[in-house]
Formats: structure tokens, sequence, C-alpha cells
């Protein structure tokens, strides 16, 4: 589904650019029918920071008889009104279209505003905004379109999956379908495996169902091989049909993967009680301001308070569990502290690993 969204753990500790570039084959899709495309190029680009993630993808495909198919993708998603607690004011904003030759072009964009709520290891968000869509070039399509997912860890390890359930029913001018999709992402070692299936339901459209699988083994910090395969549901904005597909091929990275390990280097830090309240304290030589973010404020900075010695304290109201953090130095350096455990946050740095017994 296009409204499908990529979801992250924790905030990037600082605003991050990573780009790639693929080279391979495989099925592509476009209204009326798929071809196999013999040559594919791909590149992307991720902007990543506290309040914003864009994904900007393309790829052009060599198609049988000399024509050549192209698609381009745009995916922003924007947090406008941060809160305590998890709760996130969130919106999204995708564009899509394919181009081939012969063939008119399509389009479609896809609007949500989103309220979330996040903890270490879980999440879940309700949505709802128009979509509209254009048909090799004919008149627009409209629809409303509402959305409910839910997304969590069950362990703490870093290896633990990944799960993700949504549901998502929309209102085209003819009736309501609505598309109930499940997936699971594992990572073990240099290998990544992400499974998918979806189905839709309606009593006015074809009822279906599809899934995927795709694995993307990195051989190299900066290069991976990507293989994936399965089915597709029908696309109506654009019009493109149900189709099975299979692409595999290798894609070259800007940033390195950071490595992936079982358990920490250190130990997490845990925080002293006193009374309600939990403590915490920081050497930062040199600075002139510190402050601590994490996910149990949604990434927002609270300074600490200078003891003198370039020592910092913090005081936290934090129930039992597992929770991730970074530091703020000087208001715009953001830093993992020394001597305490780190997790990547799925997004190519580090974060630290705070535990409340």
């Amino acid at each position: 589904m296009l409204l499908a969204a990529a979801i992250a753990y924790a905030a990037p500790a600082a605003a991050q650019v990573d780009g790639s570039l693929g080279v391979g084959a495989g099925t592509v899709r476009y209204p009326g029918g798929t071809s196999f495309g013999s040559a594919i190029l791909s590149p992307g680009v991720r902007y990543t920071s506290e309040a914003l993630v864009a994904d900007f993808s393309s790829s052009i495909a060599s198609l049988p008889g000399g024509e050549w198919a192209g698609l381009g993708l745009a995916d922003l998603s924007a947090v406008t009104a941060p809160s305590a607690g998890g709760r996130q004011l969130g919106v999204e904003a995708i564009f899509a279209g394919t181009t081939r030759t012969g063939a008119g072009p399509t389009g479609a964009a896809h609007a949500v505003g989103e309220l979330r709520w996040s903890a270490a290891t879980w999440g879940g968000a309700l949505a709802a905004g128009p979509s509209t869509g254009l048909i090799s070039g004919e008149l627009p399509v409209t629809a409303l379109h509402t959305r409910a997912r839910l997304w969590w860890r069950p362990g703490e390890a870093v290896t633990s999956p990944t799960v993700q359930l949504s549901v998502e029913p929309t209102h085209f001018p003819d009736g309501w379908f609505t598309d109930a999709s499940a997936g699971a992402t594992f990572e073990r070692g240099r290998a990544v495996v992400s499974l998918w299936t979806v189905a839709r339901f309606s009593s006015t459209y074809a009822s279906s169902a599809a899934g995927s699988v795709y694995l993307q083994l990195f051989v190299t910090p900066r290069v991976s091989l990507e293989l994936g395969g399965g089915s597709s549901l029908s696309e109506p904005y654009q019009g493109l049909p149900r189709a099975g597909f299979v692409t595999f091929g290798v894609r070259f990275h800007k940033s390195p993967r950071p490595p992936v390990t079982a358990g920490p280097q250190w130990a997490p830090l845990v925080p002293e009680p006193r009374g309600d309240s939990m403590v915490v304290r920081f050497s930062m030589p040199d600075a002139r301001a510190v402050a601590i973010a994490g996910d149990w404020n949604a990434w927002q900075p609270v300074r600490l308070r200078p003891l003198g010695d370039d020592v910092w304290e913090g005081t936290l109201v934090l129930r039992r569990g597992l929770y991730h953090f970074n530091l703020q130095v000087d208001g715009s350096d953001w830093v993992v502290p020394n001597g305490v455990a780190t997790v990547p946050d799925g997004l190519g740095g580090m974060v630290a690993v705070l535990v409340v017994p």
C-alpha cells in the first residue's frame, strides 16, 4: 500500500541524510499490465531529524520492445505538535507517479493527519485524510482514506523482530473497501528479512489477498544484495493491476550500516531513585548547557542542572521499563554518554539505553 509508513522506534540523535543506488532486474507494474524489466536503476535519498522524515525514490526500467517505464515516489512525515507522554500530532503526505512509453502517465497524492502514541517498545496511531489519483491522463479519482496501526518490538534485545499491524478503510465514490495488513522485520547479523501480508475486504469491489517477502544481505557495510517476491493488490488511484512480482539486485549505500550486535557493550544506565523520582548524572567537560531527550517525552530536550566539576543532573518521573535517550550539548550537538549501553536507532545512528527497575 502507498500509505504504509516506515516505523522508527527512536528519533535520530541529529539530522541525517542517507542515499543509496540500486541496480537490478524484476517485474515492472503499470496501467494495463506488467512486464519484466531487464535493467532497473533505482536511486533513493532519505532525510531524518527529530521532527521530519522524508523519503525520495525513483526507478527507471528497460522493458521489451525498446520501451521504458519510470516511477517516482516522495514520502514526507512530520511531527507538528509533540507532547509529553509519547503523544504526537503528525502530518503525512505521499506523492507517486508512473510513466511508460505508449501509455499515459499516472499520479497519486495522499495526505493524512495522524495522532500517534509511542513508548519504549510499542506505538499506535489513528489517521484520516483525502486521497486522489490520475489514471492514464483521465479525470482524477478521489477518496477518503482512514487508518489505524500498531507496531511493537516484543523483546528488549536489538535482534527482536519488529511487528506491524494496520487497518485502512477507504471510501471511494462507489463504496467502501478495507485493507488489513500484518508484517514483521527480522535482523540477524548481516541479514534483514521482511514479511508482509494484506487482505482487501469489500462488498462493492472484489476481495483479494497478497503477500511478499524481502531479503537484504549486507556483504559489506555499504553494499547489500536484495531479493524480493510475492504479489501485490490492485492500486485504484493509478489503475495499477493486481500482480505477482519478483525483483533482485545490488544496492550501494552512502552511509555504512551500523553493526547489529546481540547485546550492548556496556550496561544500560540505571537511574538513582529519589522519592517518587529518578535521578541521572552525567560528566560533560567544557559544556555550557546539557539537556536530555528520550522516547518517554517524544524526544523533547529537557535541561539538566549543573552541579559543578563538569557534572550535570536531571530528575525524571518514569514508570518501570526500558527507555532510549541521548544528550544535547550546548543546544546543538547530540551525543551518546560514555560508558552507557547503546543500540541502533534504525536510521543509521545510535541511542543510549536507560532501565528503570
